[in-house]
């Protein structure tokens, strides 16, 4: 009998000193933190980066100034170069901050939203819905300025969104076909931009910078315009991160998560509106800013939305920012537009992206 108690008081000897012993490290508790460290160093950097390319912005550009005089024209107002430094640089720099930020972030949402890596509010036809607006009520209605426009382009802007949704076969609507509808009406929705330009040659004088997507009118009144619209769509896009992680593993189990599909979509959708509507009516439709840099970020980030989205909020302006310098240097003693430029440099960039893969 004590050799069967023996025995069978072996087993109880390592789960009694599991139980007092310290209470041991999950395998993966170190490379979760691990990773967690990496990404906000990264942050950090991209943070870093993104200042760097600003003060480049205010301190690069067409008329060439020493670092001196760009700071007595920050800080002077007496200074002769206030008016390029603080009237017209400073400006740009806020705009570029704020556009690129729109459209970085506005793309991650879109390829959350609809699954779809192509996904992008210049390819779903979401900015040429804001650019019909704008031509249109440039045209009929005589709008010339960003504090007209915005209210424009957030109505084409919702309509596109719409319409896509519905040619692309409403609640049955899969990510190639919403690619195809959105293609469809962006190609029709330029066409009708161009004819209204050629038609007008009073438009076409108010919107030829416009609409290959430019800085150069930036002032502090069109910021002051855009970035109520602007941040109120970072905010709302930020605060569905972890529902749209939710909703990537479909529907039911979003639900089963306590996650409401259909609010998710209304507030993702709402947040691209206020986003590419204001960024379009201020700059004009800027391509491959969106589609380009959440794939990059992606590659840094993984598909986690909580640290995706922060991401292109801050490297999207690196992006913007930096095509707009380069455009000033290249074009002197004028300047490449930048929406010519992301269009350059991102075509070939997303083309060797996607021959990686």
């Amino acid at each position: 009998m004590s050799t069967i108690g023996a025995r069978r008081s072996r087993p109880l000897e390592p789960t009694l000193s599991a139980t007092l012993s310290p209470p041991t490290v999950l395998p993966g508790a170190t490379p979760n933190r691990r990773r967690t460290g990496v990404r906000t160093a990264g942050l950090g950097a991209g943070l870093l980066l993104l200042v760097a390319v600003a003060v480049l912005s205010i301190a690069v550009g067409a008329k060439q100034l020493t670092l001196v005089e760009v700071w007595h024209g920050l800080t002077s107002p007496t200074s002769p170069e206030h008016a390029v430094v603080q009237q017209m640089r400073l400006p740009r720099t806020l705009l570029g901050l704020l556009a690129g930020a729109a459209l970085g972030v506005a793309g991650a949402l879109m390829q959350a939203l609809t699954r779809n890596p192509l996904a992008d509010p210049g390819l779903l036809g979401i900015n040429a819905g804001a650019s019909a607006a704008v031509a249109t009520s440039t045209a009929l209605l005589g709008v010339a300025t960003v504090r007209g426009w915005i209210w424009f382009a957030l109505l084409g802007a919702v309509v596109v969104t719409v319409a896509v949704h519905a040619v692309g076969g409403g609640r049955q609507a899969t990510p190639q076909r919403l690619a195809l509808a959105g293609a469809a009406l962006n190609a029709v929705l330029y066409s009708y931009v161009s004819a209204v330009m050629l038609l007008d040659a009073a438009a076409l004088d108010r919107l030829r910078f416009w609409t290959v997507g430019s800085l150069v009118n930036a002032d502090f009144t069109t910021v002051a315009t855009v970035a109520p619209f602007i941040l109120a769509g970072l905010l709302v896009g930020l605060a569905g991160a972890r529902p749209l992680n939710a909703l990537a593993l479909g529907d039911d189990a979003a639900r089963a998560l306590g996650a409401r599909p259909t609010l998710i979509r209304a507030g993702t959708v709402t947040a691209v509106t206020l986003l590419c509507g204001a960024a379009t009516a201020a700059c004009g439709p800027i391509v491959f800013v969106g589609l380009l840099v959440p794939h990059l970020v992606r590659a840094l980030t993984g598909p986690d939305l909580r640290w995706l989205l922060p991401y292109a909020a801050v490297l999207a302006p690196v992006l913007l920012l930096g095509a707009d310098v380069l455009g000033r240097v290249l074009g002197r003693p004028g300047e490449l537009q930048v929406g010519l430029v992301t269009a350059v440099l991102g075509g070939p960039l997303f083309l060797r992206l996607v021959a990686r893969r």
